[in-house]
């Protein structure tokens, strides 16, 4: 039960039910998540946008990549409820239950080869409160095998929207 009050589709601002329509008539009702973000349309909005340019688009990062990322960062912040919506898009997007199971039980358990592994391990470090921590040092040893800025920038922002979305999730008691 979340902690605050979530709308329902009608309560909705017209802009925001516009959104909602097309997932509702789909699968017939809508994530607290996005009934939390719906309370505020620039909150929603602001967010819908990172969705749609870090996980919906075609971008530098693969739709296999972005969902490990998606699913260790959850793991790692402990919410639960974005894992579990994770395992199901990841599902959608065509990884295996294998190659989801390997990732729940971490990068090391991935069959994948060392160059993604290294990126994983630099995104959870990346996530972590002491990430002020970081150097020059840790994206050149990215750079030196084979990532180039614009998947490191990429890899960081997704990390980034993970942190961001898996703190309202918990803060405010959704999925529990």
């Amino acid at each position: 039960m979340a902690y605050l009050d979530l709308p329902e589709f009608e309560e909705m601002d017209p802009q925001i039910q516009e959104k909602a329509k097309p997932i509702l008539e789909k699968t017939g009702s809508l994530g607290d998540i996005f009934k939390l973000l719906a309370k505020d349309k620039k909150i929603y909005f602001a967010t819908d946008t990172m969705v749609q340019t870090y996980l919906l688009e075609q971008t530098y990062l693969s739709y296999e990549i972005k969902e490990a990322i998606a699913l260790l960062i959850s793991k790692e912040n402990s919410c639960k409820m974005c894992v579990d919506v994770h395992v199901k898009i990841a599902t959608m997007l065509g990884l295996s239950e294998v190659r989801i199971e390997e990732i729940l039980q971490g990068i090391d358990s991935m069959d994948v080869e060392d160059k993604e592994k290294k990126l994983l391990h630099f995104c959870t470090r990346a996530s972590q409160k002491d990430n002020y921590k970081m150097t020059k040092n840790d994206i050149d040893e990215l750079k030196a095998i084979g990532w180039n800025d614009n998947e490191i920038l990429e890899a960081v922002a997704i990390v980034g929207y993970f942190n961001y979305i898996n703190t309202l999730s918990n803060v405010f008691g959704l999925g529990k």
